[in-house]
């Protein structure tokens, strides 16, 4: 399941990673007449606390999206600012939901998955104080919270399976009011009352991504107001990637394409599994298949937008169980769409793999830590759109971490096979996760080797570097020719910050 507080997370990293303006509120002098400046909200001051609450609260220089950054950060200021927030709503006489509603009116809920869970701690100390009968201790109210907006997402969101049912919700929930159960009536309560009228966010979701994309335009184009297109799955509009006109491409070359899983794995329908030509252009950290032949400076029309794959945390292989067509390659995505694309050429192939993959391991950012929530059910976590800030030794240390922990992951998980009946739910779940443990433990190792391999070649030459790759994969077929034509597309990986400067940090829509 993807719970509300994983859907937010892509969203507001790709917000930051994008930011150009300092911190609205964190740099700046409260009062003119002030000669204190708070220092990204460092100290605990209770006055300029007050000060920031009220401006926030009514808006006062602000807007809504700006809200959640001032009050979920680990800082005693920032706790100060946010207890005081709260101190505006009166959730006296309310239910849980209908405060929860009330509260999430007020702004979105976005930042870190820490951040927001600070922010919805304060809310349900702030219900208890209004209520002081109705849910005690605090911690029970900010467990029951949590699991409300997970049930919300459950209910309502674009998840593939069964939804939850009451009996499971209150399961979830065995023991964690203090270690004692809730209410079994209380939870039918709130349960229908999720179900009945899904919980709705401050900001809709058109205004947020136009907010989105000014800030896009002004980053990336000097704050023209010309929208920002960008490359979504249809269902989540919050993990999109924005089309960057100055994204380097990577390389372009005609490719067949064969849709083979959908979404989550699901098989593509039959009537949709049939082998198409485009013109493939990897961009960024986009792979657009453009009905026509590539042009530089082309405008891309709608069926170019709807055929683009992204492909952060993708990874890509020889076809090994394809056997109908030579030269085919094998790219499973971040939600585990998987294509297979044929080549003009095994070299042409070889080439694609090498640098869809190494695309996908400078740029693609760390995974989020996992939603908070009761959920027994093994989820995948959601691997955010967004660029890594990372540079590229730190991003290399970042896969290595992640290699060591699926490693130790899939040990724990043969350990503990469930109990006998192949055919249980438990074993099904217990297939799929050790599925994914090893398909993301082959995926790091792929991301690592190839970073190493940049990082020895001692150059940001596309070309060089896959030459050196080829011809270690060479060498270890047999003495197979290294050497591979050089492409029309040959940029170097850019080392270099928006602002021009030298920094060693990576970006996919960063010109070399």
């Amino acid at each position: 399941l993807l719970s509300y507080l994983s859907v937010y997370v892509c969203l507001v990293k790709r917000f930051l990673k994008l930011e150009f303006i300092s911190e609205l509120g964190g740099l700046e002098q409260l009062e003119r007449s002030s000669t204190e400046t708070l220092a990204n909200g460092c100290r605990a001051d209770c006055d300029a606390a007050k000060r920031l609450a009220k401006r926030l609260f009514y808006l006062e220089g602000f807007r809504r999206c700006d809200v959640a950054r001032h009050l979920g950060k680990n800082n005693d200021f920032s706790q100060l600012v946010a207890s005081e927030y709260l101190s505006f709503f009166d959730f006296s006489g309310l239910s849980l939901d209908k405060a929860l509603r009330n509260f999430l009116k007020a702004f979105p809920l976005m930042g870190e998955t820490q951040e927001r869970e600070r922010i919805l701690v304060h809310f349900s100390k702030r219900f208890c104080v209004c209520n002081p009968t109705a849910l005690a201790p605090d911690d029970g109210a900010h467990t029951l919270t949590c699991a409300l907006m997970l049930l919300n997402t459950d209910l309502h969101g674009h998840n593939i399976g069964k939804k939850m049912s009451c009996q499971q919700f209150i399961s979830n929930l065995d023991g964690l009011n203090d270690g004692k159960d809730f209410p079994k009536d209380l939870l039918k309560v709130l349960y229908n009352s999720i179900k009945n009228e899904k919980l709705e966010w401050a900001i809709e979701e058109e205004e947020f991504r136009k907010s989105l994309s000014e800030l896009v335009e002004e980053q990336y184009e000097g704050g023209g107001k010309r929208g920002v297109a960008r490359v979504t799955d249809g269902n989540n509009p919050f993990i999109a990637i924005p089309i960057l006109p100055n994204a380097v491409t990577y390389k372009h070359g005609v490719l067949s394409r064969k849709s083979h899983a959908d979404m989550d794995g699901k098989r593509t329908p039959r009537g949709r599994r049939g082998w198409k030509k485009f013109y493939a252009v990897l961009k960024g950290m986009i792979l657009y298949l453009q009905k026509d032949e590539y042009k530089a400076d082309a405008e891309l029309c709608e069926g170019d937008l709807k055929n683009a794959v992204r492909i952060h945390h993708a990874l890509a292989t020889r076809a090994t169980d394809y056997s109908k067509r030579p030269n085919v390659l094998k790219l499973k995505t971040s939600d585990w769409r998987v294509f297979l694309l044929q080549a003009p050429s095994e070299e042409e192939m070889m080439s694609w793999i090498f640098r869809i993959n190494l695309v996908a391991a400078l740029f693609s950012a760390p995974a989020f830590p996992a939603a908070i929530g009761s959920m027994k059910t093994f989820c995948r976590p959601l691997l955010p759109s967004s660029s890594t800030r990372l540079n590229q030794e730190d991003q290399l240390q970042s896969h290595e971490g992640k290699l060591k922990q699926m490693s130790v992951e899939v040990e724990e998980h043969r350990k503990n096979p469930p109990s006998p009946s192949p055919k249980s739910r438990e074993w099904e779940e217990y297939r799929i996760k050790e599925h994914y443990l090893i398909y993301e433990k082959s995926r790091y190792e792929t991301y690592i080797n190839l970073l190493q391999a940049k990082m020895r070649a001692e150059t940001d030459d596309l070309e060089k570097i896959e030459a050196s790759v080829m011809s270690g994969i060479g060498e270890g077929r047999g003495g197979r020719e290294g050497y591979l034509r050089k492409t029309q597309s040959s940029p170097s990986i850019s080392q270099h910050d928006v602002n021009g400067r030298a920094s060693g940090r990576t970006g996919p829509g960063q010109q070399s």
